[in-house]
């Protein structure tokens, strides 16, 4: 009988490390074949004011100064400033320390918004660009980056935002990014600590079958996003799929194993 039992727990210890082993190792994210859905972002800057439908919502004097900015875990003041009838800048800022910095064009006929931005988190910096493009019309005589926003194509993005490293645990899995981010968890469904993002505060996982794993991130215990990862039957590809719970977005990822 206890060997018989022996067997069980190896055969069911085996499977789970094939599980995990299916996701170790370093995958580089394509960033510029993501897909995206969802809600729209809506912002509007007319008559000096900035308004944004965001999370936490905000509006504030395109000044140029730096206004408070309450409710984000990331700054906790923002200044916007219009460079000209159809770009502006925004600056955010924590504890007097600049945090990010993007710019958003828009296109001559008003239908697409390239944003260029540059963020220092944990002692990293990252860039990029994306696009978006316009599902509902600026109101009139606003800034032509108003309106509602269809985020389309991440145009180029650093590397350290674009690869993420799966370490096998005995019972769970451990992950990093180039940025800071990290975290230990096991596969059973509770709370573990999520390192280096100050917008997520624990992560738990669960597992699905042998290769795919549901993550679930959380800000101070409430649920802000939901992943589900899955590695093709031949171990080389990773698809990422996440549901943004705050900004009501969705977002389609593939990855390769480098």
């Amino acid at each position: 009988m206890k060997k018989k039992l022996m067997a069980i727990v190896m055969f069911f210890a085996s499977a789970m490390l094939f599980a995990q082993n299916a996701f170790n190792g370093t995958w580089r994210f394509d960033v510029q074949n993501g897909q995206f859905g969802g809600k729209p972002f809506i912002q509007s800057l007319q008559k000096g004011v900035y308004h944004c439908d965001c999370n936490p919502e905000l509006t504030v004097k395109a000044d140029g100064k730096d206004h408070e900015r309450k409710g984000s875990p990331y700054s906790d003041t923002i200044s916007i400033r219009e460079i000209d009838d159809h770009t502006i800048e925004k600056v955010t800022k924590k504890g007097g320390k600049i945090v990010s910095r993007s710019k958003e064009t828009a296109s001559e006929d008003g239908n697409t918004l390239k944003s260029e931005w540059t963020a220092w988190d944990n002692g990293h910096e990252t860039s990029g660009a994306d696009t978006s493009k316009r599902v509902a019309p600026a109101p009139a005589g606003a800034n032509r980056t108003s309106g509602s926003w269809q985020f389309e194509k991440v145009n180029s993005a650093s590397d350290n935002m674009t690869a993420a490293t799966f370490t096998a645990t005995a019972d769970g899995l451990s992950m990093t990014v180039g940025t800071g981010d990290s975290y230990t968890a096991k596969f059973d469904g509770k709370d573990y600590p999520y390192k280096g993002d100050p917008g997520t505060t624990s992560v738990s996982l669960k597992k699905i079958d042998d290769h795919t794993i549901e993550e679930t991130d959380k800000l101070d215990g409430k649920i802000i996003s939901v992943r589900q990862m899955t590695v093709s039957s031949d171990g080389k590809t990773l698809t990422l799929d996440v549901e943004d719970k705050q900004e009501g977005t969705t977002a389609k990822w593939t990855a390769h194993k480098e």
